[in-house]
C-alpha cells in the first residue's frame, strides 16, 4: 500500500513534466520511505534506477554501467571505463525525458571522492541542454545537508528542489491500521513513531498486544534488535550512544544529567547528541518565547519506536528469550501504555493544531505565528510549571493555551482552572483555552466551556474524525 506521500508526489509530477533540466535533492533517516515513494513516482517513467553500495569506485562503476545497459538499444561493453563516459551515455539517452535516480549517494561520494565534482561539469554542460530529471537520495542526514546541500558542495547550486522525508502524522500513520480504534490507531502511531517501514509492519486483523508480541516480544521479531542493528549501522562508537539513549529514554533530559547517567564527560555527550539529531533519533527542544535561554534546552527522543524499545525491551531480554511474554506484556507493558503515550499525545495535538491552523477558514480564534511548550518555575510559588501547548500570535496579543491527558478517566474541570492559573503570568489581551483528552470531558467541564466562550474541548474522536 502507497500512503500518505501525496503532496512529495504532487511535487516531482510538476517538475517532471516540465520536460526541463531538473536536479532533486530527496534525503531523511531510514525506513521513512524514500525508495518506495521514487519508485511510486517512477513506476510508469522512463527511468535508470542505481542504488550505490558500500564498496569501491569501480565495483559502484560496474554496477551503474550494468544498469545504463539495460536502456540502450544497442548493447555495447559491459563496463563504461569512467564516470565521465557513464554520464556521456545518460546525456545520450537523455533526448528523450528521462530520470536517473541515484540512491544512497552518500556511498558513492564517499568511494568516490570526485563524484561531486563530476556531476557538477555535466549539470552545467550536457545535463541542462536535455529533459534529465536527476534525483539524488540519502540516509545520511548530516551528509546530505552538509555535502550535497551545504554552500561547500560542488553541486551546490545545482539543485532545482529538495525535499526532507518526515515521518507519518498520527492522521497517515491510521491510513495502515484502519481496521482499529482510534485509541488503538493512536498507539500503533507512538509505537512506530509514524516511519513508514514500521507501520507496514503492523496486521490490523490482530490486536494492537499480538502485533507488539510478534514484532517486539520475540527473538525473531523485526523490531526485537531494530535500534541496536541502525546504531550499529550508523555510528562508529554504539555503545556510547546506547548509554545516551537509554538515559533519554528513562527521563533524563538536560545534558549534565544525561552526562551524569551514563558517566560520560559533557562535552563528550553533546558531540553524540548532535550526531542522534542528524540522524532523525533525538531533538533538541527550548521553552517557548525563550529560546535563546540555554538553561531551557531540554533533549528527546524524536523517534517513539526508539523510546518504546528502550522502555520495553531493553533489560527484558531474559524474559522474551524464555518465551514469558504474556507475563511481560501483562505486567510491564499494558500498565505503562497510557503513560508512555503522555509525551506522543502533545506531539498529535500539535499536529492537529497545525492543520487547523493551515487552513483558510478561521477555525482557530487567530492565525498561529509561534507553537511550542513552555516550562518554568512560578516566580509566586516557586515551584516548577508546564504548559503542554502554546500557541502565539504577537501582533494580535493573542494566544492559546493547551493542556493533554492521554489517560483513561474523563478531564474535569480542576484542569481547566489549573491552565488558567498557569496563563497568568503572560500579558497577552486575548487568551484561549483548549484541553486534549484521549477519554472526554466530564458534564461540569463541558458546561464550564460552553459558559466561558474561550475555552474549546478536542477529544482523540475529534482529532480522527
Amino acid at each position: 500500500m502507497f500512503s500518505g506521500r501525496e503532496k512529495e508526489l504532487e511535487e516531482l509530477e510538476k517538475l517532471y513534466k516540465t520536460k526541463t533540466y531538473q536536479m532533486i535533492i530527496i534525503y531523511g533517516r531510514r525506513r521513512i520511505g524514500k525508495s518506495t515513494l521514487i519508485n511510486q513516482f517512477t513506476q510508469d517513467k522512463r527511468s535508470i534506477f542505481f542504488t550505490s553500495v558500500e564498496t569501491d569506485s569501480k565495483r559502484n562503476l560496474e554496477v551503474f554501467s550494468r544498469t545504463i545497459m539495460k536502456h540502450r538499444e544497442v548493447q555495447g561493453e559491459a563496463a563504461f571505463s569512467s564516470w565521465e563516459q557513464a554520464f556521456d551515455e545518460i546525456a545520450a539517452l537523455a533526448k528523450k525525458p528521462l530520470i536517473l535516480v541515484i540512491d544512497e549517494y552518500p556511498y558513492l561520494a564517499q568511494a568516490e571522492r570526485s563524484i561531486s565534482s563530476i556531476l557538477q561539469y555535466y549539470c552545467d554542460t550536457a545535463f541542462k541542454k536535455v529533459p534529465l530529471m536527476i534525483i539524488l537520495c540519502g540516509s545520511s542526514m548530516s551528509f546530505m545537508e552538509n555535502q550535497v546541500l551545504g554552500y561547500q558542495s560542488p553541486i551546490y547550486g545545482r539543485r532545482t528542489s529538495q525535499m526532507k522525508i518526515e515521518p507519518f502524522n498520527y492522521r497517515d500513520s491510521a491510513a495502515f491500521v484502519q481496521r482499529y480504534s482510534n485509541t488503538d490507531k493512536a498507539l500503533v502511531h507512538g509505537i512506530t513513531g509514524g516511519i513508514p517501514k514500521y507501520l507496514e509492519l503492523f496486521d490490523d486483523k490482530i490486536s494492537v498486544k499480538e502485533n507488539i508480541i510478534k514484532l517486539f516480544l520475540s527473538t525473531a521479531g523485526f523490531l526485537y534488535e531494530e535500534p541496536s542493528n541502525l546504531l550499529k549501522q550508523e555510528l562508529r562508537e554504539p555503545i556510547k550512544y546506547n548509554l545516551i539513549i537509554e538515559a533519554v529514554a528513562k527521563g533524563s533530559s538536560r545534558l549534565n544529567e544525561i552526562a551524569t547517567k551514563t558517566g560520560l564527560e559533557t562535552s563528550a555527550v553533546s558531540n553524540y547528541i548532535m550526531s542522534l539529531i542528524s540522524l532523525g533519533i533525538m531533538r533538541k527542544e527550548t521553552a517557548i518565547t525563550e529560546e535563546k535561554n540555554k538553561k531551557k534546552t531540554l533533549y528527546a527522543l524524536l523517534d517513539t519506536m526508539f523510546v518504546f524499545w528502550y522502555r520495553y525491551i531493553l533489560g527484558n531480554e531474559f524474559s522474551i528469550q524464555t518465551f514469558d511474554t504474556e507475563s511481560l506484556y501483562e505486567h510491564e507493558i499494558e500498565p505503562d501504555l497510557n503513560s508512555f503515550m503522555g509525551r506522543i499525545f502533545e506531539t498529535m495535538c500539535v499536529d492537529y493544531l497545525a492543520v487547523l491552523n493551515s487552513q483558510k477558514e478561521n477555525i482557530l480564534p487567530f492565525k498561529i505565528r509561534q507553537l511550542g511548550r513552555w516550562w518554568g518555575t512560578n516566580p509566586a510559588t516557586k515551584t516548577e510549571e508546564e504548559i503542554d501547548i502554546i500557541g502565539i500570535n504577537d501582533k494580535l496579543s493573542s494566544a492559546v493555551f493547551c493542556e493533554c491527558k492521554y489517560r483513561n478517566e474523563l478531564t474535569d474541570i480542576q484542569i481547566l482552572d489549573s491552565l488558567i492559573n498557569k496563563s497568568e503570568r503572560w500579558n497577552y489581551k486575548n487568551k484561549y483555552f483548549i484541553l486534549f483528552s484521549k477519554s472526554g470531558f466530564t458534564k461540569g467541564l463541558q458546561t464550564a466551556a460552553q459558559k466561558a466562550g474561550n475555552v474549546k474541548l478536542i477529544s482523540l474522536k475529534d482529532m480522527y474524525s
